[in-house]
């Protein structure tokens, strides 16, 4: 339905006339009657002000299917990382009504959980920037360190604030409820790892092995971590050697090579994997994890220059093979690339 034959219905249900609808909405009766009779459309910036005088929302205005509806929310979460509260609180209930519905509860519940997440780390955002001013205002006070732990995953040294125990519970049961997946054993698997829980991770491991579709070099690269988490440094360094050496073109192996060197501090080899596996990516658009890594190497070692420039190759990556232009994701990316820019001296 247009939208002009909306804003008649509506306007006829709120028993107003066309002037006093005009004058709601500060326009002429002659725009007002343009719209309904379908000759123009109304400015974008008035569709909030036309919505409030009915009590609807900017979607009813437009009367779009729930499938154009849950695509609306899905692009604009892409687009803006922090919504508005009117638009926040529009499609939290839109999406909770659709999580009734047996034909949208997946969707529905999937992109409500994205929108509490975008909401959880743009105030993240905020947590972390005035607990850093907090503490920087008085440095000898404990007062703000533990919010940092919480909103930017900064270390905890107490065990029972770092540990993974509930993690590692919720994706064992997944496991164990879905034996034949895959993808809930990456998820156990890593937690396993991380806490040093070798024991379980490779009793695991063992069952996730022998899954159809389970590639080889995942399987080694658990391997040698399992053997990293033992303290058997020697063991997860040969592992790591002798998959590179089966598999020296695959950039996932080589990835992954980038990955265990990163995790030991071993910078010069692990940017040397991390590039040759961006260079041997097939994939287009290509990811762009590797370039992050070694822009986050080179911050560590306080060679800010290059780490900007390697933000550079991540803003082109983004803007000419996956087509960004206004996303959060690249305005994200230029954002980190001008805080670099920044500390060089």
């Amino acid at each position: 339905m247009e939208l002009g034959t909306k804003i008649k219905q509506f306007r006829e249900k709120a028993k107003l006339t066309q002037k006093q609808l005009a004058d709601h909405l500060e326009v002429t009766p002659q725009s007002v009657s343009k719209w309904e009779n379908l000759t123009s459309m109304p400015d974008v910036s008035s569709l909030p002000r036309i919505a409030e005088v009915f009590g609807v929302t900017i979607d009813e205005l437009f009367d779009l299917s729930v499938e154009e509806k849950l695509n609306r929310i899905e692009n604009r979460m892409e687009i803006e990382m922090e919504l508005e509260e009117g638009t926040f609180k529009e499609y939290e209930q839109f999406l909770k009504e659709q999580i009734g519905k047996p034909e949208n509860k997946k969707r529905a519940t999937s992109l409500l959980a994205h929108l509490y997440g975008y909401r959880m780390m743009a105030y993240a955002q905020k947590t972390d920037k005035y607990a850093k001013e907090a503490i920087l205002l008085e440095p000898g006070k404990k007062d703000c360190q533990w919010l940092l732990s919480k909103s930017s995953g900064y270390y905890a040294w107490d065990w029972n604030i770092h540990n993974h125990t509930h993690a590692i519970a919720f994706f064992r049961e997944l496991v164990d409820e879905n034996p034949n997946k895959r993808l809930p054993y990456f998820y156990l698997l890593d937690n396993l790892i991380v806490d040093h829980r070798t024991e379980e991770a490779e009793r695991y491991l063992e069952k996730f092995k022998t899954l159809e579709g389970v590639s080889p070099i995942t399987v080694e690269v658990y391997r040698a971590n399992i053997a990293l988490a033992r303290f058997d440094e020697a063991k997860a360094d040969r592992i790591i050697e002798e998959l590179v050496a089966a598999n020296p073109d695959d950039s996932i192996a080589l990835f992954e090579a980038a990955q265990y060197h990163a995790a030991k501090c071993d910078y010069d080899k692990a940017i040397a994997y991390y590039e040759k596996s961006f260079a041997r990516g097939t994939r287009r658009p290509r990811y762009i994890d590797e370039l992050q890594a070694i822009s986050d190497i080179y911050e560590i070692r306080g060679d800010y220059k290059k780490a900007a420039e390697t933000y550079d190759r991540i803003i082109k990556c983004q803007k000419e093979e996956w087509g960004l232009t206004e996303e959060s994701e690249l305005k994200e990316s230029e954002k980190k690339r001008n805080a670099l820019l920044a500390k060089v001296r």
